[in-house]
């Protein structure tokens, strides 16, 4: 019989049992977190970028900006920084995914395409997987 168990930690162990299969399979030492942040004189966070990078590929996950720095600039520097890094990496690609009232057309605006669209996510919206030759 099946324990149901909802929790952070055990979703954090499902995803180390699947890396440790994939590890098998692929060499996983090149996988490397891939950061940026900008705070401002007193710590405060008004930008981040999370991703990581593996072979070929850069998974950017998360692009945040601070309702006070939005429309400065900002979001197109650390994209531009953080690319820069993935190629330095040996990396060819970005694939990342933003829901429809998210960032799309920052995204177009720096050469990203939409390869596929999921509809109805989560109910009514949709959540758009694009992607970029570096």
């Amino acid at each position: 019989m099946f324990t149901p168990i909802h929790t952070q930690e055990f979703a954090e162990l499902a995803k180390q049992k699947i890396a440790e299969f994939n590890a098998l399979h692929w060499d996983v030492s090149k996988r490397q977190q891939l950061g940026l942040k900008l705070e401002n004189e007193s710590g405060e966070l008004l930008a981040a970028l999370a991703g990581r990078t593996f072979g070929h590929w850069f998974y950017l996950e998360s692009l945040w900006l601070d309702e006070s720095v939005r429309g400065k600039g900002v979001g197109s520097k650390l994209l531009a920084e953080a690319e820069r890094i993935a190629k330095e990496r040996g990396c060819s690609f970005v694939i990342l995914d933003t829901l429809d009232f998210q960032a799309r057309p920052f995204y177009q605006l720096h050469g990203y395409r939409v390869e596929w669209t999921q509809p109805n996510y989560p109910f009514t919206g949709c959540k758009h997987f694009m992607t970029k030759q570096l």
